[in-house]
C-alpha cells in the first residue's frame, strides 16, 4: 500500500469506489455529461466521497484514483468549492493577466487538486485536529501540488500548476496533463488558461519546444499563445520563433567553434545518426528531442548482449537472439508474454537455459532493425515482449531508411548523454549571451530568445462562445424542450440619459417548456444568471434587444432550436453598473511602458512618484534580484525636471 494510501485510510469508508485515473473525465466516466460545465460539475461531485472539512469554510469532496494495480498505486483527487463569500480576493488575477479582465465575476469557484504526498498529509492532519483551525486552513493555499486547476462557474480556467517526477511525483507531467485535458474536455470548460514556467533541467520547455516545434511543450494538447508580456504580440513570437529555427548550423560554427570547441563535436555526433542533413538549430532539437523518445531512460541500447561472465558463446546467444525475435515478428508487433515466446523458440533451440538468459538480457535492446521491448503487464503480472521497428524512426527526406551503421550508433547513445548535449547547447547558444553573440549576425538569438520566454500565457479554447451543442431536432411536438442561448446585457442609463452598456457574459444554454412564454423565459434567463455571477444578484430583464416579441408569444413558435437571444436588463437594487463586478475591477494603474505595454501583465512594475505611471522594472533597467528604489522617476519627468528654469533666485 502506498504512502497516500495509509495516511488517507483513515478518513474513508471501506466501501467508497475507486476510479481508474486513466480515463477518469471521459464522457461516460465516471458520469455522462451531456449538459452544461456547472450542470456537469454536480453530476460528478454526486459520486465523489464529500470530506467533512472543519479547517476552512469550503465544502471539498474526493475521488480515489487507481494508478496501478500491481504494485498498488492510488491518488487522490480533490475538489473544494470555493464560494465568494469565503473567497479572500473576490476578483481573479490570472483573468486579469491572461486579458480576460471583462468576464464577470462568478459566485463560484472549483479548485481541482492533486496533491502531493506533504500536502495530502498536512490537509489531513488538519482534518485530524492536529493543525489548528483558527486561522481557516485548506487545501488550496498549499503550495506543492502535483496538480492544481481552478474553474468558475461559467467554464473558464486556469491550470496553476503541474509537478511531474522532476516535482516528485510518482506521476509524469504528460500523464497528469492528459487527465486535466480529459476533465476539461468532459466537464465541458469553455476557456482554459496557464502561465507556462516549466522547465526540464533548468531548460525552459517554452524555448526549448518552441525551437524544435514551433509551440510550447503544452501545445501537445491544443494549448496556443494567449497573451504576452513585456507587449509581445503573436506576430513577434512567431517571428522570433522562426528566427532562431532558421539558424544555419554552419553559422554558428563559424563564429562559435573557434572560442568553443564541444559545439561543433556535438553538431556532427548528432548529424552521424541521422539519416538526413541537419540544416538549422531547429532541425538539430527537434532531431535531439524525437530521438530521446526513443531511447531508454538509463541503459544504453546494444545488439550485444553477452556478458563475460556467460556460459554459452557469442555465436550461440546470437543464435538464440534470432530465433527469438523471428518469433516475436510472427505476433505482428503485439505484446506476447514471456511463456509464450519461450515455447516458440523451444521448437528450434532446445536449451532452456540459453533461453531464459537471452529472455533475461534482451530487454530494451536492438537486434538488427529492431528494438525489443519488455515490460510487466499490470493485469496479469507476466513479462511480456514485444517489437518496435525502429529502422524508420527518422525516415529521410526522400522515405529513404536509416543505414544498419548509423542505427546502431543512435542506439548506442545514452538518453543522459543527449540530455547532457541538450542541456550545453541550450546554455551556450539560446540562454547565456556570450559577447560574441551581442554583436554581429548572431545578435538575433538572445533578442528572439528572450521575446520566446516573455510569452508564457497561453489559452486552450475547449467549447469557446457556446456552453453546448444542442443536438434536439425540430419543436412544437408534445413533451420536447425549447432550447436556446441567452446572454444578457447589463446597462445603466446616467443623468444625462447617457445609456452605458457593458460586455455580456458567454451564452447559456436556456430549456423551457414547450409552451413557455416570453415573460416565463425571461424569469428563467433571471434565474439562471443570476445564479452564475455575484454581480447580477439583483439582475431583472427588461427587454429583448434582437426579437420583436410581446411577452406572452411562445417561444417555441418563434425561436429555433439552437437560436442565440440577447436579453437586456439592469441590477434592480442600485440601478448603476459597478465596475468592481468584473474580473478586472476598477483599474486605477495607469500602465505606459517603453516596451508597449498597456496593462499589467503580471510582471514586476514600478510606479512613478511624479505622474503615477507604471513600468516593468526590468524595462527600466531595475534586475529583478534588486530590490526597489525608494523614489522613481520615469525618464519623461526627469526630463522636465531638468529643462525647468532654476528656482534661485
Amino acid at each position: 500500500m502506498s504512502y497516500l494510501d495509509l495516511i488517507s485510510s483513515r478518513k474513508r469508508k471501506r466501501e467508497e469506489r475507486v476510479f481508474r485515473f486513466k480515463i477518469f473525465g471521459e464522457n461516460g466516466y465516471p458520469a455522462e455529461f451531456d449538459g452544461s460545465f456547472e450542470q456537469n460539475i454536480r453530476k460528478l461531485l454526486e459520486l465523489a466521497h464529500f470530506d467533512r472539512n472543519n479547517c476552512s469554510r469550503m465544502p471539498s469532496w474526493s475521488f480515489k484514483l487507481e494508478v496501478i494495480r500491481q504494485p498498488t498505486l492510488h491518488i487522490t483527487l480533490f475538489v473544494v468549492e470555493e464560494p465568494i463569500e469565503a473567497s479572500l480576493e473576490h476578483h481573479c488575477k490570472h483573468c486579469q493577466y491572461v486579458g480576460w479582465g471583462q468576464n464577470m465575476i462568478c459566485n463560484r469557484k472549483y479548485h481541482f487538486v492533486l496533491p502531493s504526498k506533504e500536502t495530502e498529509a498536512a490537509f489531513l492532519n488538519c482534518q485530524d485536529g492536529a493543525i489548528s483551525t483558527k486561522d481557516n486552513f485548506n487545501l488550496v493555499q498549499l503550495q506543492g501540488h502535483l496538480m492544481h486547476g481552478i474553474f468558475h462557474s461559467n467554464g473558464f480556467g486556469h491550470l496553476l500548476c503541474v509537478n511531474g517526477m522532476e516535482g516528485g511525483s510518482n506521476l509524469a507531467g504528460r500523464q497528469i496533463m492528459e487527465f486535466w485535458d480529459r476533465l476539461c474536455t468532459g466537464l465541458r470548460a469553455r476557456k482554459v488558461s496557464l502561465n507556462d514556467i516549466s522547465q526540464k533541467r533548468s531548460m525552459e520547455l517554452r524555448l526549448l519546444h518552441g525551437v524544435a516545434f514551433s509551440e510550447p511543450w503544452f501545445g501537445h494538447w491544443g494549448y496556443k499563445f494567449g497573451r504576452g508580456s513585456f507587449g509581445v504580440t503573436r506576430q513577434m513570437h512567431q517571428k522570433a520563433i522562426e528566427t532562431i529555427q532558421g539558424m544555419p548550423l554552419c553559422i554558428l560554427v563559424h563564429y562559435l567553434g573557434s572560442s568553443n570547441h564541444h559545439i561543433p563535436v556535438i553538431f556532427s555526433r548528432y548529424q552521424t545518426v541521422s539519416d538526413h542533413s541537419l540544416v538549422t538549430l531547429g532541425d538539430l532539437f527537434r532531431f535531439m528531442l524525437e530521438l530521446k523518445t526513443h531511447l531508454p531512460e538509463e541503459h544504453c541500447v546494444d545488439s550485444h548482449v553477452v556478458e563475460p561472465t556467460c556460459r554459452w558463446s557469442p555465436k550461440r546467444v546470437e543464435m538464440a537472439t534470432r530465433v527469438i525475435v523471428e518469433a516475436l515478428k510472427k505476433a505482428e508487433f503485439k505484446w506476447v508474454s514471456r511463456q509464450d515466446v519461450r515455447d516458440a523458440a523451444r521448437a528450434y533451440i532446445g536449451d532452456t537455459g540459453l533461453l531464459d538468459f537471452v529472455l533475461k538480457s534482451l530487454g530494451n535492446h536492438v537486434v538488427g532493425n529492431y528494438l525489443v521491448r519488455r515490460c510487466l503487464n499490470p493485469v496479469t503480472k507476466v513479462l511480456e515482449y514485444c517489437l518496435e521497428d525502429v529502422s524508420n524512426v527518422c525516415p529521410g527526406q526522400q522515405g529513404s531508411v536509416i543505414s544498419n551503421s548509423k542505427m546502431k550508433g543512435r542506439y548506442k547513445m545514452t538518453r543522459p548523454q543527449l540530455m547532457k548535449d541538450m542541456l550545453y547547447l541550450y546554455k551556450c547558444i539560446l540562454k547565456d549571451q556570450k559577447p560574441t553573440m551581442i554583436h554581429g549576425v548572431l545578435s538575433a538569438i538572445p533578442a528572439a530568445a528572450r521575446i520566446i520566454l516573455d510569452t508564457k500565457y497561453l489559452v486552450k479554447e475547449y467549447n469557446g462562445e457556446l456552453p453546448w451543442k444542442i443536438h434536439h431536432t425540430g419543436h412544437g411536438e408534445a413533451g420536447k424542450m425549447t432550447l436556446c442561448y441567452c446572454t444578457v446585457l447589463l446597462r445603466d442609463k446616467k443623468e444625462s440619459n447617457e445609456v452605458v452598456r457593458k460586455a455580456m457574459p458567454p451564452l447559456e444554454c436556456i430549456a423551457l417548456k414547450n409552451k413557455a412564454t416570453f415573460n416565463e423565459l425571461k424569469l428563467e434567463v433571471e434565474r439562471k444568471f443570476r445564479e452564475l455571477y455575484w454581480g447580477l444578484k439583483s439582475f431583472a430583464v427588461e427587454s429583448i434587444m434582437n426579437l420583436n416579441v410581446k411577452g406572452t408569444d411562445l417561444v417555441s413558435e418563434i425561436v429555433e432550436v439552437g437560436q442565440k437571444i440577447v436579453l437586456e436588463g439592469s441590477n434592480a437594487e442600485s440601478g448603476i453598473i459597478n465596475e468592481l463586478i468584473y474580473e478586472g475591477g476598477v483599474n486605477n494603474r495607469a500602465v505606459d511602458c517603453g516596451c508597449g505595454a498597456k496593462e499589467d501583465d503580471g510582471e514586476r512594475m514600478i510606479s512613478c512618484d511624479i505622474c503615477e505611471v507604471w513600468q516593468h522594472s526590468r524595462c527600466v533597467q531595475i534586475p529583478n534580484n534588486q530590490e526597489m528604489p525608494p523614489i522613481f522617476l520615469c525618464s519623461r519627468c526627469e526630463k522636465e525636471i531638468m529643462i525647468l528654469p532654476s528656482m534661485a533666485p
